[in-house]
Parts: C-alpha cells; sequence; structure tokens
C-alpha cells in the first residue's frame, strides 16, 4: 500500500528519512479494525518521530501520521483517536504508564489504510468533513483538554495564547472565543497575529510585549522562549496550561512569582476518547471548525514537512487521500 514513513531517526536532517513509497498492506489482530484514510493531519510529533524522539532504532520503519479520519469496511465514517492505551487499563487512557501514541508503536495514518484498536475508531459527524476530522484527534483534542478540563477558566475571563498560527494555537483561539473568554494572543509576525485575528482573538501582541492588563490564564506550547512572559503576565492565582515546549525545556522556573503570587502550573497531555467524543460534539453543536492552512494530496507530503520544519504555518497541514 502506499505510505508515508520514517526509514531510520536522523535528529540532524529529519526529511533526509522522509520516505514516500510502497509498505506491505498491515494485517488486522483481533480487537482491531482497518480504517481506509481518507484525511489525516500532520503535528510536530511527526517531527520528532523523524528525528528519533520516542522510537527505539529497531521501531523503523515506522508510517508517519497521528492521527486522520476515514471509512471502515463498512463505509461507516470515523475519526482516530490517537492515544492508545494498554487493554487492562480503566479511566483516562493519558495517565496510563504504557500508553503510546500511533507512530510510536502501531503505524501511523499516511497510508491508504491504518489499523487501530476498534475503541480508538469513533463515529464522524455527518456535517465535518474528513478534512476538517482529520484535525480533531492531536492538536484539537490537545487543546479541548488544555481549555475545558485543565485551566478552570470560565467565560469572561480572559486567556493569553502564546504563539499564533499553530495547530493547537489556533485551536485555542476557536474554542476560547466560542466558549466566551476573552482571547488575546501573541506572535512572531504581522501574518500569523492576523491569522489569530481572523479566527476571533480579540488582540494580538508582539511576543513578550506589556500586555494592557494581566490575564487569567496562559497557555503555553512554545516553552523557554515564552515562559517568563508567560509568568509576568498572570494575575494573582493563575494558571499556565503547559502542552510543549518546541522552543526548549529548560525555562526559568521563577518561583519566587509563582509561590508569591499563588499562580498554579497545569501539564496536560493530549485527551482522552470520551474527550474526543465530547469535542466532536462541540463543534457540531457551535459550528467551529479548524484551520486548516495547507491541504496537499499525500503524495506530496514533503512539501507538507517542510513548510512545518521551517515554522511557515498557519493552521493545520492536512494530506489527503
Amino acid at each position: 500500500m502506499f505510505a508515508v514513513y520514517a526509514t531510520a531517526p536522523n535528529p540532524d536532517d529529519p526529511l533526509a528519512s522522509l520516505t514516500v513509497g510502497e509498505r506491505p498492506d498491515p494485517e488486522v489482530p483481533p480487537g482491531f479494525v482497518a480504517v481506509r484514510v481518507r484525511a489525516a493531519s500532520l503535528n510536530m510529533h511527526d517531527l520528532w518521530t523523524l528525528r528519533g524522539v520516542g522510537l527505539k532504532p529497531e521501531g523503523y520503519p515506522m508510517i508517519l501520521g497521528c492521527d486522520g479520519a476515514g471509512t471502515l469496511p463498512d463505509g461507516t465514517e470515523v475519526v482516530l483517536h490517537s492515544v492508545v492505551g494498554t487493554p487492562d487499563w480503566y479511566g483516562d487512557e493519558t495517565l496510563d504508564p504504557g500508553r503510546t501514541l500511533l507512530t510510536e508503536k502501531h503505524q501511523g495514518t499516511f497510508a491508504d489504510t491504518v489499523v487501530v484498536p476498534a475503541r480508538n475508531a469513533l463515529p464522524k459527524p455527518a456535517d465535518l468533513t474528513f478534512t476538517e476530522a482529520a484535525c480533531m484527534g492531536t492538536a484539537w483534542l490537545t487543546a479541548y483538554r488544555m481549555l475545558f478540563v485543565k485551566s478552570g477558566l470560565r467565560p469572561g475571563q480572559t486567556m493569553l495564547v502564546q504563539g499564533a498560527s499553530g495547530g493547537v494555537s489556533t485551536a485555542l483561539v476557536t474554542l476560547g472565543r466560542a466558549a466566551g473568554l476573552r482571547v488575546w494572543v501573541t506572535g512572531r509576525t504581522e501574518e500569523k497575529r492576523a491569522v489569530a485575528a481572523g479566527l476571533g482573538a480579540h488582540d494580538t501582541f508582539e511576543p513578550g510585549a506589556r500586555l494592557p492588563e494581566r490575564v487569567d490564564g496562559v497557555f503555553e506550547t512554545v516553552g523557554k522562549a515564552t515562559w517568563q512572559h508567560s509568568m509576568r503576565a498572570l494575575k494573582p492565582g493563575g494558571v499556565i496550561v503547559v502542552s510543549g515546549s518546541t522552543s526548549g525545556p529548560d525555562a526559568d522556573a521563577d518561583l519566587q512569582r509563582l509561590f508569591f503570587l499563588q499562580l498554579r502550573v497545569v501539564g496536560s497531555t493530549m485527551g482522552t476518547r470520551e474527550e474526543l467524543a465530547d469535542l466532536l460534539r462541540f463543534c457540531a453543536l457551535t459550528g467551529v471548525r479548524p484551520r486548516v492552512g495547507t491541504e496537499l494530496p499525500m503524495d506530496r507530503a514533503r512539501e507538507g514537512f517542510t513548510a512545518m520544519l521551517s515554522g511557515d504555518t498557519a493552521g493545520k497541514i492536512v494530506f489527503t487521500r
């Protein structure tokens, strides 16, 4: 079958390991289903896989793609949940010590067919396109959990999103606006800030800019480059929700500010199957949809990877079959 895959870990030149070609047709173990992929979105996790993060050398070749949408053999349209738990785990899958994401143990979605546990294939709402649904399982689910499960923010409060144009950031802007929060965003360029404004951000700022007032919550996926600004931006008792550190993990914790102002720092990773189901219903009820910056046929996947590696994104990059 056709697939886009990583041949080997390559920390220094990840795109050198990216291959567009053929892989063997997958077997379908008991309890699993085969999904014909119609659309799959690109995530930073795919670049990490090319670099060798989270996967041992013997795990290659690995078909890339953490999330997607497609059809079951009987024609049922489904959205994929990317978190694969151990069979005997009960409760929040993100807390399962044995959990993996697609592309860490199981082959990914950048292919004609992906095989997943049956419970990881959720019904796709009819009013979401395959392209829109393919954005939900990783970036949008991460944003949904950060905002509605982890932050504790309420409608009417003010949230700051660090970074204007990535998949999680654009999802946070859209979800926050739909939920009745005042949404502020930082972005490195005027073009990226314009993307956030077009999605509904109430105001946008340059990175590190002095804000008109302190905020109730900050949503962090950038890490080291924005951490000090995030800490200074919070009201006493405010919260930072962290789901990534694309600029580096080794930020100064600023512990004195943390305890003196009674700030909260909360980690957040992906989301549960039930949270994905809730997110899909939320989108169907409110009409909010992901911003797709680039849509490409899967055989042009290298163009999408190149854009993500250079930071040239304005919403999700989605590959279609």
